[in-house]
């Protein structure tokens, strides 16, 4: 018991530290890349951000961005879970700490255009692996990721498609804020390009490596289905199976197709089980758009 306990308590301080890290890693991609190239971030801190720019007071992002987590982090100790929430609150503390005390450091100038698209696309790529690294840590960077954690595990909608749904306010506000301070058409639409840019690149990005949200359907040939359908059922007893009759078309045998719907987080596990107890079995696996609500995926956090 002591053992195991010790494990847990090894366990649960590793992800804390991990979500700190994903922490430290989104603030360098803003302080360093987003900033820099003027785009507007998603969610509140897309708002937080517009209006730092057009008041052009770097400090004004950190107040209103730490208002906005904490109403956040509120909301996630309510309706998601203490775990996600805790976490997220080390995350975003994180960030705090690493945009108010990391150096100044510049990597490009943001008005060649050239290397401006350079900042946004590898500000977008780091920003989505930190956001995809503290959700696997049952965590979140917050702002959007918050209201995207809880509406993805109500809807079974991706995580990022949701933080791409949650970027069309905080954009329009922040080009219209962008059109009262230069009263000229042009630079929104460059604003706009560049904040497209970086809203798909983090978004594809999280989504490439959050999987949680995303299915497959497994269908599985074999002659032993009691032993394929326990190998399910030992790394995902939540889960169902069906089984189907078939017959080989060479050379007429009798076999069954079992089918069963999994997680691409799960699938792996579900895999390796497979291959330990079916060796014999053909497996393979598609994703698929869409299934009912009544389908269940375990909460984040």
């Amino acid at each position: 018991m002591n053992v195991t306990k010790s494990k847990r308590i090894l366990q649960y301080t590793a992800e804390s530290l991990g979500t700190i890290g994903a922490g430290l890693v989104y603030a360098c991609a803003l302080k360093y890349f987003v900033f820099p190239a003027k785009v507007i971030l998603t969610g509140f801190e897309g708002l937080a951000a517009a209006t730092a720019y057009f008041f052009e007071i770097e400090g004004l992002f950190l107040i209103l961005y730490g208002i906005a987590q904490a109403i956040l982090i509120a909301f996630a100790f309510a309706k998601i879970s203490r775990t996600f929430a805790f976490r997220t609150m080390l995350t975003v503390g994180a960030v705090i700490i690493g945009l108010s005390f990391l150096p100044q450091l510049e990597f490009a100038s943001p008005e060649s255009q050239n290397e401006r698209i350079l900042l946004v696309l590898f500000g977008g790529i780091l920003a989505g692996l930190a956001k995809a690294a503290a959700l696997r840590l049952r965590g979140s960077t917050g702002d959007e990721d918050i209201l995207a954690a809880y509406f993805a595990m109500k809807y079974l909608k991706p995580v990022g498609t949701i933080g791409i749904i949650a970027a069309t306010v905080s954009t329009a506000y922040g080009l219209t804020l962008d059109y009262v301070r230069t009263e000229t058409i042009e630079p929104v639409i460059n604003t706009l390009m560049y904040t497209s840019i970086y809203i798909f690149t983090s978004a594809e990005t999280l989504n490439n490596f959050f999987r949680k949200f995303k299915l497959v359907v497994l269908t599985a040939v074999t002659k032993d289905t009691k032993a394929l359908g326990e190998a399910i059922l030992e790394t995902a007893p939540h889960r169902t199976f069906t089984i189907q009759q078939a017959s080989g078309g060479y050379s007429s045998q009798p076999m069954q197709l079992v089918r069963t719907i999994v997680t691409h987080e799960e699938l792996p596990d579900v895999l390796d089980a497979i291959q330990r107890r079916t060796p014999e079995a053909l497996w393979y696996h598609h994703d698929i758009e869409g299934i009912s609500n009544h389908y269940h995926i375990k909460p984040i956090g």
